[in-house]
């Protein structure tokens, strides 16, 4: 049995939703479906999440939202007429979407909460009743029948234990569920969401709790690349990666998923299928939990700008008992998270993401680290862009560093920081931000340039 989960992308349209459709009844495993709720249809266009929460902030003010309203309505209507189907389904959809809308006001976090899930909500509903009307058996399933249940975390929701237990019963229903992604049930009975990108989650949750022999994701591209397509032309494809590499590629810019997406999957080791609905003959690319070493050291490359470090000397320091604890306490206080700390005997960088230091909040941690660890120096470094090189075959091959920083030297990026992760299966560079895409480039020629595209 497999779960597949299609985006936004591709249920943004009638004609995409026949696409899905097509995909789901040619094959008999594809027994559980996870929906987004419709995405852009061009470059222009808006979310329905977007427009929903647009409309629900001008409820909770008490502003006028005809127009959001009429947006959100025309999307379902459109859809549905595309697709031939009747009137009723639309009007199912604006009943729910007015019950929720003029809905109790008096908690503005859970109120927005349902808002947001609604898109994903309707949007399984419309898909469930045409694939009724095209003959095949199929059946809108809520998340609260179903018993996922989650914390209480509006916006960062992470799924209770005792879901998975609940969310098995669904290989006994028969025909093709339909399920909406993005959100699940506070214990409370509130409606809870997960974080954007969130029915990537849904989908894994499923495929774990389910006991899924594959988990289908299907998106707009043929297969994950090895480097953003924006920055090298034709880049080449991964046919096969391991979770730890996807987690590492996901949190250093890779758009694909959610770098907590696929973590229910990883748990009960089932291998995720990264699809195209616009071309489902494509293989894709396969994550697994162990994959063999064949393509060289490094299976990908990932940037992300936005980060500053902070820069602390003090001779002896790796004397001194309690600096690091001393130094990141310093940070609590300011509510402030890492994202690094390379460290060497005298001195440690703690690199952070740069939207949460304001300079009122630099000036007051840098005082604090002067007066407190008496430290030598302190130094701001801003406007830093983020490179991580990652791969398993890194840990058997000799001399990857050497490549990397002599690439980056060959294009004349200075490294600001270099930092291996001690599983040794990623290594993460520091460069300025006006040099990332040069440095990228520059990795990717050495690293790719001489492998086929589609090997």
């Amino acid at each position: 049995m497999k779960v597949v989960k299609f985006g936004g992308s591709s249920l943004a349209s009638g004609e995409q939703i026949e696409k899905v459709f097509q995909i789901v009844v040619s094959d008999p495993e594809r027994k559980i479906v996870v929906v987004s709720a419709p995405g852009k249809r061009f470059a222009d266009d808006i979310k329905v999440t977007d427009l929903l929460i647009t409309c629900g902030e001008r409820y909770l003010k008490g502003e006028n939202a005809d127009d959001e309203w009429a947006q959100i309505i025309k999307r379902y209507a459109n859809i549905a007429n595309e697709l031939d189907l009747s009137t009723e389904i639309i009007e199912r959809i604006e009943e729910d979407l007015r019950s929720l809308f003029e809905g109790n006001k008096q908690n503005p976090g859970s109120y927005l909460e349902a808002i947001k899930a609604s898109g994903e909500d309707n949007n399984a509903k419309l898909i469930a009743y045409y694939f009724q009307k095209q003959g095949v058996e199929a059946h809108y399933v809520n998340p609260k029948d179903a018993g996922l249940f989650v914390s209480d975390e509006p916006g960062n929701a992470r799924v209770l234990k005792e879901s998975y237990d609940h969310l098995y019963s669904l290989r006994n229903r028969s025909g093709i569920i339909v399920f909406p992604g993005f959100f699940g049930y506070s214990l409370n009975g509130d409606v809870v969401t997960f974080s954007r990108s969130g029915s990537d989650i849904t989908g894994s949750i499923l495929a774990n709790g389910t006991k899924a022999s594959l988990y289908e994701n299907f998106t707009d591209v043929d297969a994950v690349y090895s480097v953003n397509p924006s920055l090298v032309e034709l880049p080449h494809e991964i046919r096969e990666l391991t979770y730890r590499e996807m987690r590492e590629l996901s949190y250093a810019g890779f758009s694909v998923f959610h770098d907590e997406a696929l973590i229910p999957a990883f748990r009960a080791g089932i291998p995720v299928n990264v699809k195209n609905t616009n071309n489902p003959s494509a293989a894709g690319t396969r994550i697994v939990n162990v994959r063999d070493n064949k393509n060289g050291p490094v299976i990908g490359i990932a940037s992300d700008k936005g980060f500053c470090s902070i820069y602390v000397s003090k001779y002896l320091m790796n004397r001194e008992i309690g600096f690091g604890r001393k130094l990141l306490h310093i940070l609590e206080d300011a509510g402030l998270s890492y994202e690094h700390i390379p460290s060497g005997i005298d001195d440690i960088s703690i690199i952070l993401k740069e939207d949460h230091l304001t300079e009122g909040i630099e000036c007051k941690i840098k005082q604090r680290i002067l007066d407190e660890l008496q430290a030598d120096e302190v130094v701001f470094i801003h406007h830093l862009a983020l490179i991580m090189v990652v791969g398993e075959g890194m840990r058997h091959n000799v001399g990857t560093t050497a490549r990397a920083a002599h690439a980056l030297a060959q294009a004349d990026v200075n490294i600001e920081m270099i930092n291996q992760g001690s599983s040794e299966v990623s290594m993460m560079f520091a460069v300025k931000a006006v040099d990332e895409v040069r440095a990228v480039q520059a990795l990717y020629h050495e690293f790719f340039a001489k492998v086929p595209v589609n090997a």
